[in-house]
């Protein structure tokens, strides 16, 4: 069973990883793009579009982490389920402290300050993924090394 949890929290987080990092370089910095009369309409689409698509594994990625630290995560270390967490707890709060109200400003229409430090300021989670999709790499790696023993 834990062997399952791990499996479904490494496979959310890679989803996550991969997800950001093309937000980051791709989706975000091209925002300046769309245009002044079209922006309004191109940010609350993409509002919509991307919060289902990021959401439900952003929800299993917490809920597996939590059962991790719950039940343990099968002879990986748990000093590495705690910094995964500590990583989940930076990774929402720069999505509702920072990210979202920035798309709040966003949808008003563009302002180019706002998008400057959409695009920067996502580096907070793009990172922070990344680190877990790490942690969550050795994760899998433990048990892997633990089964071929």
């Amino acid at each position: 069973m834990t062997e399952l949890l791990v499996l479904i929290h490494f496979a959310a987080t890679w989803y996550l990883v991969g997800l950001c990092w093309l937000v980051q370089r791709v989706q975000y910095p091209l925002m300046d793009q769309v245009g002044v009369a079209g922006f309004p309409a191109y940010e609350q689409a993409h509002v919509a579009r991307i919060g289902p698509v990021v959401a439900p594994m952003m929800l299993v990625e917490l809920g597996t982490g939590i059962a991790l630290l719950w039940v343990g995560s099968g002879g990986g270390s748990r000093s590495l389920s705690i910094a995964g967490m500590a990583l989940i707890v930076v990774i929402w709060l720069s999505t509702f402290l920072i990210q979202v109200p920035l798309h709040d400003v966003l949808a008003d229409g563009f302002d180019p300050a706002a998008h400057a430090s959409l695009v920067r300021t996502n580096w907070i989670r793009t990172l922070a993924w990344t680190l877990r999709g790490g942690l969550v790499l050795v994760l899998v790696w433990s048990l892997i090394d633990r089964a071929g023993s």
